[in-house]
């Protein structure tokens, strides 16, 4: 079950570091699944989370993927910020950062710029995984180029069959083969219903259209995976999710749930 933690987890173990969270919840199970390298000028509003002390220098620390909608914040999945995920709250962490305009996590290309402040939405639920989204504010601010919109409630971009593109730096395989330079994968919005009878609330998860969105492709074999949590999902140029949760990484008829971008807006009382 590829659940947010449980993404996380995964690429932790992978990484042989400190205990992770439990099997990361995050958006499809492998670093964008089915998908293909981009350069991080494509998509400068690609960040990712790392912290070296909690997940070594293997992969300069990275253990989740977010998403720049200001200068100087950044989304990501609310499971990423768990003490499951990180071993410790996240105000523990002493060096957690977002690496920026970084194509290949090894290089010195780009900035590491600390995290001031952290603040993980107090309704998220870990049972159902509802209000996934945390907030980051950065201690020095991106360049203008980096930060992308928001689409808000009613955007034509979460109509069902919109294009719509995932990025991460996580697993590539499903089964631990995690990439060191930035993939994504084209996929589409779908129909609410396709995920309410993939996930009907059993063991698999409950998904809830009002703060979730369904995104795939229909016959498998494109998805996000172990490592993409928190990362963002773009159609019409507009931030619409989140990588959050799903079960496997590509499956057929286990397509990938993402927070709805939309809900967050509309929680942090802001527009898009």
């Amino acid at each position: 079950m590829r659940r947010p933690f449980a993404r996380v987890l995964a690429f932790a173990a992978a990484a042989a570091l400190v205990p992770l969270s439990p099997p990361a919840f995050a958006a499809a199970d492998s670093v964008v699944i089915g998908g293909f390298p981009v350069d991080i000028s494509q998509s400068p509003w690609t960040v990712a989370l790392a912290s070296r002390d909690r997940f070594g220098g293997t992969r300069a620390g990275q253990f989740c993927g977010g998403v720049a909608v200001d200068r100087s914040t950044v989304l990501t999945a609310a499971h990423c910020m768990s003490t499951a995920a990180l071993g410790v709250p996240p105000e523990e962490v002493r060096d957690l950062k977002v690496i920026v305009d970084r194509t290949d996590l090894l290089s010195s290309q780009g900035k590491e710029i600390p995290v001031s402040t952290t603040w993980v939405n107090p309704r998220y639920n870990s049972s159902t995984n509802a209000g996934d989204f945390a907030v980051l504010t950065l201690a020095s601010p991106l360049p203008a180029r980096s930060v992308i919109g928001m689409a808000v409630a009613g955007d034509p971009a979460y109509t069902p069959g919109t294009a719509a593109t995932v990025y991460g730096w996580g697993d590539i395989s499903g089964g631990g083969n995690y990439a060191h330079s930035l993939r994504a994968a084209h996929i589409q919005v779908l129909r609410d219903a396709v995920c309410q009878q993939a996930y009907p609330g059993d063991a698999e998860g409950k998904y809830t259209p009002a703060s979730m969105l369904c995104a795939g492709d229909p016959k498998g074999g494109h998805d996000a995976c172990q490592g993409d949590s928190g990362g963002p999902l773009i159609a019409k140029g507009r931030l619409v999710g989140l990588v959050s949760w799903g079960t496997g990484c590509g499956w057929a008829g286990s397509p990938g749930v993402y927070t709805r971008v939309s809900e967050v807006v509309k929680t942090l009382g802001g527009g898009g």
